[in-house]
């Protein structure tokens, strides 16, 4: 999984506006403020009997008219830093509530002159109600600002100070508990004061249904608020933990290009960070591993060829070579499984130590300006096994690799032909790895193109003619396919990486 796969499947878990005061925000505000506005005018006008002088306007406006005032004052928070948007957010409703209550005891006790536990109830019933808004609008918000953060691949900046989730979760509780515990005991004291002033005259069962209807309200709406917040605390849980739980799958499965997004300033904020540190050290180290292994590989590669007659521009050559060929193969329904991504860089990779073997031949048979004798070329076609043999040597040391892999079936086999003369082994069609018959192509191709002290350089016309008269013998008829169809990149690589005048 890449980077950007990983940044799009963390993006893909949010619906809706990406940044606070968007379409899903300003929707889920007006639905808490209409919802609260008609549910407290309900209320105070059909359950509750001390605010049932009040008129179902006046009960209606103070929420109502808030919310219009928040979108004004919404704006001004667009232009605050992401790491304040959320908490000012959150000031921002809970102050308006408060304001719409402290707006309804005033008219209350100057039109009506009503008693203080009733005007109790209400202050502190609209504070705890604008408590539960402004909770879940913050978490609704913040859902939306980690959208906008992974999509921009912006991170938070964290101090050092900071008010962990779990801390955040754990006084929202008490909040609730507290604010709950108060709103029953003014509801109760003040039912009690009406029943023994004016709820004796309505009777026993009018007066006790009256007080649990109120008492059902209150219970329902704290509830429902309630299980909302929590379920909205556990959604945005979930997300940093899939933030996290992608990435680390992702960086165990070798790709360490991944990043946690930091989108809160808690204790998942910080472990994005360490997280953040530990896969940016990992990926420093494998880069410095694997070009120590890249040089390693030309340095080894270009030593064999400095005991042949070829030069060290053939590695070049031939590793691009097979490089095109796999390429265009990737697309062929025959290979499209087999020629990953990440297979296609490994044989590229390796293709330069397909003649390490050669170290391990005499010079006077290696450097033998004329035709070796039979008994001279029996000597010479050991150098693919010997190869194979250093590299399996190699392999048993490390541990069995992809890398290994590949660069010893390509040393064994690069001189295997299709139809089965070729050696060591005289493998036929299929049994050669696909990496040796890419590579069969590319030697052959080179050494035809190539000036050697036995031989002039061929046209690369010359060289083609030479390859589609193997094809299906000395090659893979679907290679040799490919070769055609990329012969013009096969010149423009021969042609950047030529050899010096004078060389072979």
């Amino acid at each position: 999984m890449t980077d950007q796969s990983v940044q799009m499947s963390l993006g893909n878990q949010f619906q809706g506006s990406t940044k606070i005061g968007g379409k899903s925000d300003r929707f889920a505000a007006f639905a808490h403020y209409f919802l609260a506005a008609i549910g407290f005018t309900i209320y105070a006008d059909q359950v509750c009997p001390l605010l049932e002088t009040l008129s179902p306007f006046l009960l209606f406006a103070p929420i109502a008219l808030a919310y219009p005032l928040r979108v004004l004052l919404l704006v001004r928070l667009q232009k605050l830093p992401y790491e304040r948007r959320i908490v000012q957010q959150f000031k921002l409703d809970i102050g308006l509530f408060i304001s719409a209550g402290i707006g309804l005891v005033v008219t209350n006790l100057i039109a009506y002159d009503s008693l203080w536990h009733s005007n109790a109830k209400v202050l502190v019933g609209m504070a705890m109600l604008g408590l539960f808004v402004a909770v879940d609008l913050a978490l609704t918000a913040e859902r939306q600002l980690i959208q906008e953060l992974v999509r921009k691949r912006y991170d938070l900046e964290l101090g050092q100070h900071f008010v962990s989730f779990a801390q955040k979760f754990n006084m929202m509780a008490i909040a609730i508990i507290v604010s709950t515990a108060l709103v029953l005991f003014l509801v109760v004291n003040k039912d009690l004061d009406w029943l023994l002033t004016e709820g004796i005259h309505k009777g026993a069962d009018s007066a006790r249904n009256s007080i649990l209807l109120e008492v059902l309200v209150v219970m329902f709406v704290i509830l429902a608020y309630s299980i909302r917040i929590i379920l909205s605390y556990t959604k945005n849980l979930k997300i940093y933990l899939t933030h996290e739980t992608q990435v680390l799958t992702a960086a165990a499965q070798g790709d360490l290009s991944v990043r946690v997004p930091i989108a809160s300033q808690d204790e998942f904020g910080h472990m994005a960070q360490g997280t953040n540190a530990v896969i940016g050290h990992l990926q420093a180290y494998q880069q410095e591993l694997l070009t120590t292994r890249d040089v390693s590989i030309l340095a080894l590669a270009s030593l064999a060829e400095t005991r042949d007659n070829e030069t060290g521009a053939h590695i070049l050559r031939t590793q691009r070579y097979v490089k095109v060929l796999a390429e265009h193969l990737s697309h062929h329904h025959d290979f499209v499984s087999e020629l990953t991504s990440q297979t296609i860089e490994l044989m590229y990779k390796s293709a330069p130590l397909h003649d390490v073997g050669k170290v391990g031949i005499p010079d006077s048979i290696l450097l033998k300006p004329g035709k070796l004798t039979d008994a001279e070329f029996e000597v010479m076609k050991t150098h693919a096994q010997l190869g194979a043999d250093a590299l399996l040597v190699a392999e048993g040391q490390m541990g069995s690799n992809y890398f290994l892999c590949f660069a010893r079936e390509i040393a064994l086999t690069h001189h295997e032909k299709w139809d089965g003369s070729g050696y060591p082994r005289g493998l036929k069609g299929d049994e050669i790895p696909l990496s040796g018959r890419l590579m069969a192509l590319a030697d052959v191709y080179d050494a035809l193109l190539s000036k050697r002290i036995y031989k002039p350089a061929f046209s690369h016309e010359k060289a083609k003619s030479i390859i589609l008269e193997g094809s299906g013998s000395h090659f893979d008829s679907r290679v040799v396919d490919a070769f055609v169809a990329c012969e013009q990149v096969f010149i423009g690589i021969e042609q950047q990486f030529k050899d010096e005048e004078g060389v072979g």
